[in-house]
């Protein structure tokens, strides 16, 4: 693998925190190999003012959070990319692969902050940024007044405990990695409100047939990368990406047997299309195309075909 390993990763604190993450098990299994860190900005780091994420990448050459990591990793810049998998479209650049999804797989939900659901009155303005959670809790609640915010998880949430608005929508793994879970909060139930696919995890970008790739080929939990796989399987199926509202939720069963739940859901939250089923873990992406496939015959094609064109 060479004497130096260089790792790529965005600048945030959260970023840093699963570099260290994934980084400290391999470090002790490597004594000899130098690990030194790289920051590489991204076009969603960069803009902070275009409200949405599918504006900035249409700008950012694809990704708002991994055009330009991955083109480092290409030239050689760098040897090894940690991204959050849920940031990574599913099909990467060539010439570059993902390692087996480290575990154990941080949690997969989603969490109100600033208030449970239930307490929410009528009206209530919540912030998130991506499509799928606005999609989802108008779904769930068709009063709300749901705001795009941007940002770090830290500005973010300060925005419901201290600023103007009544609750924030963030992934618990990233309040969880940065030891920030609020005391006011409810965890969303993910059959109800199924995750963006890859949430929870970390994905390991390398370039093909690297000596890095060589050498941590066998790092990884077949386990947590089986259920990702097949999430990732049905967006690709679906032809999505972070801008559109797909929710998919993959885990092992204690029967051995992989179930996966999905929901396509309208952006104003007034059609929902779910879907689910079970299948051996050696194929996740077979389960991960069927569950599309349902999703499809039950009305995802028409949801999605209307969000495009607008």
């Amino acid at each position: 693998m060479g004497d130096v390993v260089r790792i790529g990763s965005r600048a945030s604190k959260l970023a840093r925190k699963q570099v260290s993450e994934w980084l400290a098990p391999i470090a002790e299994q490597f004594p000899d190999v130098t690990f030194k860190r790289q920051i590489i900005l991204e076009g969603g780091d960069r803009d902070r003012v275009t409200p949405t994420l599918a504006e900035v990448a249409k700008t950012a050459g694809g990704s708002a959070f991994s055009t330009n990591q991955e083109a480092a990793l290409v030239t050689g810049e760098v040897d090894v990319i940690v991204h959050s998998l849920k940031d990574l479209p599913t099909s990467v650049h060539e010439g570059t692969r993902l390692l087996v999804t480290p575990g154990p797989r941080e949690d997969v939900r989603d969490v109100l902050c600033g208030s449970s659901l239930a307490d929410l009155p009528h009206g209530a303005t919540v912030g998130t940024g991506a499509p799928r959670r606005v999609a989802q809790l108008l779904a769930m609640r068709p009063d709300l007044n749901v705001v795009p915010i941007r940002g770090n998880v830290p500005g973010r949430l300060a925005r419901a405990t201290k600023g103007d608005l009544d609750a924030v929508v963030l992934a618990a793994a990233g309040l969880n990695r940065l030891d920030l879970m609020p005391q006011v909060h409810e965890v969303l139930d993910p059959t109800a409100f199924p995750p963006s696919p890859g949430q929870g995890a970390l994905g390991i970008q390398v370039r093909v047939n690297s000596p890095a790739a060589e050498v941590l080929a066998k790092a990884g939990d077949p386990l947590v990368d089986v259920c990702v796989r097949a999430e990732r399987a049905l967006l690709a199926e679906l032809h999505g990406g972070c801008s559109v509202p797909v929710g998919a939720w993959g885990r092992i069963g204690a029967d051995g047997l992989l179930y996966l739940t999905a929901a396509v859901t309208s952006l104003d939250g007034t059609k929902q299309v779910r879907a689910d089923g079970a299948g051996p873990a050696e194929d996740p992406e077979k389960l991960g195309a069927s569950i599309a496939a349902d999703l499809i015959v039950h009305g995802a094609a028409g949801i999605l075909a209307e969000i495009r064109k607008s």
